[in-house]
């Protein structure tokens, strides 16, 4: 397990390196769970845009996501194992591996020139690592209301002792 100070630590260049990692600590190997899907995904500001959103959807996926600018994300091997789906208005494209299921990334509803990677498929990152996530009102989103977006609240994890 990495280990996380905050929502604004980062991992220390070159862990889980993969070639141009080292040079970049924003830049993250990362896989499903069966292992078809491999890629590197470059965070856009770090852990700083973890968050949760509140969505029919993303309520019953229950992932933390970080912002991955568009062609953030480079595929080592697996691209044609991914699967993808897309409900309500089919702005947002979520991709899974089609072997094991995991969710591994999306094309954002709010801004279709961003993606957002599952911080649980990044190489020794756990959605646990972070003691508070941000979480985003989906329910009322943003393309809907024109409203900016709004935040629903903190999901926090407390571990025992």
């Amino acid at each position: 397990m990495c280990n996380l100070v905050g929502m604004r630590s980062q991992l220390e260049p070159g862990e889980g390196d993969t070639g141009n990692m080292a040079s970049n600590p924003n830049v993250l190997a990362g896989q499903c769970h069966c292992g078809a899907v491999r890629f590197e995904a470059t965070l856009s500001d770090g852990f700083n845009s973890i968050l949760r959103c509140t969505c029919s959807y993303c309520r019953m996926r229950g992932a933390v996501a970080a912002a991955v600018a568009m062609g953030g994300i480079r595929f080592v091997s697996g691209e044609d194992a991914l699967t993808s789906y897309r409900f309500n208005t089919g702005a947002a494209q979520h991709f899974f591996c089609s072997r094991c299921g995991i969710y591994t990334h999306h094309q954002r509803r709010s801004d279709p020139n961003s993606y957002a990677v599952n911080v649980a498929c990044l190489d020794g990152v756990s959605p646990f690592d972070f003691p508070e996530v941000p979480v985003i009102d989906g329910v009322n989103h943003t393309k809907d209301t024109g409203k900016p977006t709004r935040r629903a609240g903190t999901l926090r994890f407390i571990p025992a002792d």
